[in-house]
């Protein structure tokens, strides 16, 4: 009876730890939208961009500029939603990835995702788009550059796909297979920067940059809804994601697809890797960090896992950006620079600090 009691002490302790973590990333995330939202060219104090948030939706009640509330509305609250999404879609596809692959450096672009999205990009600017400027891209062009994008990033995933159907989909003969996709559209990526003209080539290295400038609440919208329904099915195989943890061969003993979880999460995380990429660009170190700073904390229950690695990959990403419209103000740095620049040392530090195999 007292072993019985201890291990439910010890269940309960742990399961009140993963809800004030949810709790606190919560408040943080709140509280990085509030200071996001006062950050930029024009000054806007933390009481009147609060206004101006309600001031949209309850009017008679709240009473602001018109130039303030086009200024939160129209630039500021998309790119964060934006910047919400995406670093929770990121996290998320990285948590699925590091579990189906059983490797702890996996992240979304392991299969060749953002390789395949550079070079659709890529593909876009140099033969399709008529771009000559990153500045001077037509509404049609940018969206042309979009959907070639999003089509090319899914691309290595249907490949390796097609690969699981003559080969067991083993987490080994996924990541052979993502190395090989991720080297062929980098070739082709190459290649392109290699005859494109001075122009073209800028354009090319400015998407791959990664950046939430063009934000706008439509494509917020699609990346948004995308990432939410994409969620939901990777919520349900939580379970099996536990018992894949442990192994293949002791997942197939509890009863799990392992091959049908395993491609059906490969399938999903790409999904929701190129829904952010085709619009933002490149934006690295989010699905390889939010997971792993979100396993030291709670452990690898994926019921809790999933969702908090989201709320730590949404408030990286918005902490990001908020860094990277601030610290040269009034230039803007695109934001996959600075989760680079952040990223490589906090994930140096997490390999170093850590006190116990988490993985």
């Amino acid at each position: 009876m007292a072993t019985e009691e201890s291990l439910q002490e010890i269940y309960t302790r742990f399961s009140w730890k993963k809800t004030v973590f949810i709790l606190v990333s919560l408040f943080l995330l709140f509280l990085l939208v509030l200071i996001s939202v006062t950050l930029g060219t024009a000054s806007i104090g933390i009481k009147e961009a609060f206004a101006g948030i309600l001031s949209n939706l309850f009017p008679s009640s709240f009473q602001v500029s018109e130039t303030t509330i086009a200024i939160i509305w129209k630039l500021r609250l998309p790119r964060i939603c934006m910047a919400i999404a995406a670093g929770t879609g990121l996290a998320v596809a990285g948590v699925t990835m590091q579990n189906i692959l059983r490797n702890p450096l996996a992240s979304p672009y392991t299969l060749g995702i953002a390789s395949g999205a550079g070079f659709g990009a890529a593909l876009a600017i140099v033969t399709g788009a008529g771009v000559v400027g990153v500045n001077s891209i037509s509404l049609s062009d940018n969206y042309l550059i979009i959907v070639n994008s999003f089509f090319f990033a899914m691309l290595p995933a249907l490949a390796v796909l097609g690969l699981t159907k003559y080969k067991e989909a083993t987490h080994g003969t996924l990541v052979l297979a993502g190395v090989a996709m991720m080297y062929l559209f980098s070739s082709g990526l190459s290649l392109l920067q290699y005859f494109g003209g001075e122009e073209e080539v800028h354009a090319i290295v400015h998407w791959l940059f990664g950046s939430l400038a063009k934000s706008n609440w439509f494509n917020t919208g699609i990346v948004t809804l995308i990432t939410l329904i994409s969620i939901i099915p990777l919520m349900i195989w939580s379970w099996d994601f536990n018992a894949l943890s442990a192994g293949d061969e002791v997942a197939e003993g509890l009863g799990v697809n392992v091959e049908r979880i395993r491609i059906g999460g490969m399938m999903i995380s790409s999904l929701i890797t190129a829904s952010a990429v085709c619009f933002l660009g490149t934006i690295g170190f989010i699905g390889l960090v939010a997971p792993h700073i979100t396993r030291i904390v709670i452990g690898t229950d994926h019921r809790f896992l999933i969702p908090s690695s989201a709320l730590v990959g949404s408030i990286i990403l918005l902490a990001s950006d908020s860094v990277a419209r601030t610290i040269l103000s009034p230039l803007v740095l695109p934001v996959g620079i600075i989760t680079s620049l952040l990223g490589v040392p906090l994930f140096l530090y997490l390999i170093v600090s850590r006190r116990r195999n988490y993985w």
